[in-house]
């Protein structure tokens, strides 16, 4: 996902400002034991808090995946929290106040990739093992121990070589995705690009519409007036974010136009287009693989071991399902979850 699987919403310059101070305001005794017991931790004494930025259909399987690692894992408690609003600021309070309720190691789906190393530092600085999950900050450094998360600018080629196949390999393409100023975003904008550029003129690049994936009505308000206004000149909607995968879904075969689309995600309306034919192909990503290895070596890293390459990104995957695998692309994503475990304890991790 360097990377992350959808939208971001919050994040307010002013507000951000705050930051770097908001996790620091644990109490210094919680500091200092966090700092002392942090490499003697035994499996049930482990609290994990999975944080997403906010609500989103995405973050569901977290619920689910925080459960079973408990279970599978014998830690103490493994808590999913998506109370942040979107909000860099409120995501900091909420990480204090887990912190101060025993939680010692996080996944974390920062609000603000330009700002979420700040918060990522501040939780190191107690003591407590941080992975980035389902995103990368921004730039080339992570102050987490690991980030696992899609490669959107792989996933977002992926799902513009697969418009452009049922396109016929020519015609006008739209892209639809989420906030503009996210990183995440521009990554996947290069990564259709990239595909379009590969047709060599055969395909253009009609449009790219940001800022659509705040909620499904809002997406459903932007393909309407696509629709409307260049319904007749698409050939092809590729869909980069969730609520807009689900939104051109729905008003492609309300309209009953000729447009191939390709969405994102699993949402059964996504599904139950590919099923009838009214979407081409969707993207999966793996948010399950996200939270229960995430929580797997974050289980290992309060244990005491180490990364072998502090901050290093780990491609979570991500894969192309049409008709013909929509029955079997669960046991894909199994397969890679299964791999990424194994790679962890191969590659990422160092344990004595």
């Amino acid at each position: 996902m360097n990377q992350r699987p959808l939208v971001r919403l919050g994040g307010l310059a002013a507000a951000l400002v705050l930051a770097a101070t908001a996790i620091a305001g644990c109490t210094r005794k919680s500091d200092d034991m966090a700092t002392a017991d942090a490499s003697t931790r035994t499996p049930d004494q482990v609290r994990i808090a999975l944080v997403p930025g906010g609500a989103h259909p995405y973050f569901q399987p977290w619920k689910d995946a925080a459960a079973k690692a408990k279970s599978d894992l014998g830690v103490g408690d493994v808590t999913f929290n998506e109370t942040s609003d979107w909000d860099q600021t409120k995501q900091n309070d909420v990480l204090k106040s887990l912190a101060a309720q025993g939680y010692n190691a996080f996944g974390v789906f920062g609000v603000s990739p330009e700002n979420i190393n700040a918060t990522f530092e501040d939780l190191k600085r107690q003591g407590f093992p941080v992975a980035s999950l389902a995103s990368c900050p921004a730039g080339d450094v992570d102050k987490a121990d690991f980030c696992l998360s899609t490669d959107v600018q792989l996933a977002a080629y992926k799902a513009a070589q697969a418009a452009i196949e049922a396109m016929g390999g020519q015609g006008d393409l739209v892209h639809l995705t989420g906030n503009k100023v996210d990183s995440n975003t521009q990554r996947r904008i290069a990564g259709v690009q990239k595909a379009v550029d590969e047709t060599g003129g055969k395909v253009k690049l009609l449009q790219t519409v940001t800022d659509v994936d705040k909620d499904l009505q809002t997406a459903q308000k932007a393909v309407a007036d696509l629709l409307a206004a260049k319904g007749d000149q698409i050939q092809g909607i590729v869909n980069t974010a969730y609520n807009p995968a689900v939104a051109s879904a729905e008003g492609v075969q309300r309209a009953k136009l000729p447009i191939k689309v390709v969405a994102i995600d699993d949402d059964k309306t996504i599904l139950a287009g590919i099923r009838d034919g009214s979407v081409a192909a969707t993207v999966l990503q793996n948010p399950v693989g996200q939270a229960s290895v995430g929580s797997y070596a974050l289980t290992k890293l309060a244990g005491g071991c180490t990364m072998t390459q502090p901050g290093v990104t780990v491609d979570s995957g991500s894969f192309v399902v049409t008709k013909d695998d929509i029955d079997t692309y669960n046991t894909d994503r199994q397969a890679k979850t299964d791999e990424l475990k194994t790679a962890f304890d191969s590659q990422y991790l160092s344990c004595k």
